[in-house]
Order: structure tokens, then sequence, then C-alpha cells
């Protein structure tokens, strides 16, 4: 059965939505997303990616073409007309149509469209079960990484070569230290129980689920430490991990073919991941 769709007001059969050839997002990349998790039918964690929503757009000078709580119905609705159980919504708002030209259009038709896609992810497959290998690449992303933007050619490019080379993933670096992974944070546990990821900059995407692993952590009592890391700390740790809205926290046992830890999904990893799922279940809206 062909999805519906939103797009800009409307409900539509997914190959009837169309966008114009002149819109900015086509031609400049010129575009913010967000991508929500939905289980059991409801959405997870959804005021963190509204609230990152917002300040994408603010930081690339756009405006939202509908309020919050428009926003809010459109994700329920979606969810509702696809039948969507588990899986997630990909939102996306460009600048709009305007003929091309590198100056903003002084008066933009922002375009916001929603799809759906069906996937599981709350039980635990293979990748949870038996973790996942990465590689390292140099980072040669944009230096706005916070901004969620539509610009992933290089995260792409990136997650090609780790297939390329028998990996899920790569890590990426730069100046000597771990910043993420291709589109998830990467996270650490050191050999004396740390939790270490990152501090949030101009570097990385200010991740939700980050977040919500990094205020669990601290609750349950795991030391979190947020700084820079590198490849080698991170080769050299008891767990690694990764996480974002899908894959909510994910097991990292090797890194470049060395083995972390003792080469399975470590206890630090296997408890957020717990902590991580039951909150959220709670907590659905």
């Amino acid at each position: 059965m062909s999805r519906i769709v939103y797009l800009n007001g409307q409900w539509l059969p997914e190959a009837e939505a169309k966008v114009s050839i002149f819109d900015r997002g086509y031609v400049f990349g010129d575009a913010i997303y967000e991508v929500t998790a939905v289980a059991d039918g409801k959405l997870m964690d959804y005021a963190g990616h509204a609230a990152r929503l917002m300040r994408s757009i603010g930081e690339i000078a756009l405006e939202c073409p509908v309020s919050a709580d428009e926003l809010l119905a459109i994700h329920r609705e979606i969810v509702v007309r696809n039948n969507l159980v588990e899986g997630l919504i990909y939102l996306q708002i460009s600048r709009g149509p305007d003929d091309r030209d590198f100056h903003f259009p002084k008066s933009p038709k922002p375009t916001l469209s929603l799809f759906t896609q069906a996937k599981k992810f709350i039980a635990d497959g293979p990748n949870v079960v038996n973790g996942i290998p990465v590689i390292s690449l140099p980072d040669l992303r944009w230096a706005r990484r916070d901004i969620k933007t539509v610009q992933l050619l290089y995260p792409s490019m990136a997650k090609m070569e780790a297939e390329k080379h028998g990996a899920a993933d790569a890590w990426l670096y730069e100046d000597g230290f771990v910043t993420e992974a291709t589109s998830s944070t990467a996270l650490i546990v050191t050999r004396d129980g740390h939790l270490i990821t990152r501090q949030l900059s101009h570097a990385i995407l200010p991740g939700i689920t980050r977040g919500s692993i990094l205020s669990l952590a601290r609750d349950a009592g795991i030391p979190v430490e947020e700084r820079p890391f590198t490849l080698d700390e991170a080769k050299s740790a008891a767990e690694a991990m990764i996480t974002s809205a899908t894959q909510m926290v994910q097991p990292v046992v090797k890194i470049d073919g060395d083995v972390i830890g003792d080469g399975k999904p470590g206890p630090v990893t296997k408890r957020l991941r717990k902590l991580y799922i039951d909150y959220h279940l709670s907590n659905l809206i």
C-alpha cells in the first residue's frame, strides 16, 4: 500500500507528492530535517526533536510554516493515516521555491514535507546482540554540524566506505579527536566505568538520544564526562556505543578491526539501552 505523505498542508499518496525543481532544498541543500521515532503508534522523545527543529530553523534564518501545536498534530495524523506502529517520521523544511540565486529570497514560501518509514528497532536485533564494527575516517563535513541540515553527502559516502570495509558505520575524527559517527553520537566507557562523549559545540549535532542517555546515566549513578577523546582512547576503552533516534543505544565492538573490551556488548551499554527503552516507552505521546 502506498504511503500517505504530508506536503504543504495536503495529505497525498506518495506518488502524487511533487516539489518544484526550483526548490532551494533541491538546488542548494537549503533545508533542515528531523527524524522522530514511533513506538506502539506513538511519538518517542518528541519534545526534544521539536525543540531541536526550532533551533535549526533559527540558525539558518528560516521560518516554520506551521505552529507548534499544528506540527504535533501533523505528526500524530501521519501515524494514523499510515497505520504506523513502529518506525520513524522524517520531516523536512526547505526555504521553498525561487529562481536560482545564492541570496535568500525576500519573501520565501517554505516547503514542509513529512513521510513515514516502518522499521523495527525496539526488539534486540543481531546488531544489538552482537555489536557492530566501525571504521574511522576524517571528518570532512562542513563546520556547522550542530545544525541538522540535509547536507548529508559526506556522511553517505562515509557509510559506503564503511560498507566496503565490512563495517556497519564510520566514526569521524578531526584534529586527532573523534567527533561523532556518520548519523549518530559516538560514546565510550572507560575501564573505570565513566561514560564519555564529546561536549556540544559546532563540531557535533546535539543528539536528542545523546541528551537523554546522559541524563539517564547520571540518574543511574554512572559517571559522565563530556569531553573529546581520541581514537586510541576509544580502541582501549572497555565499551563503545552509538546513539540515535532509531538505533537508540547500539554497541560497537570493533574500531578499525581493533576489538573493544572483550569483543561483546558491555554491561553499561546494555544497561543504558534498557534504561532508555523503559523510560521512553513509558513516556510516549
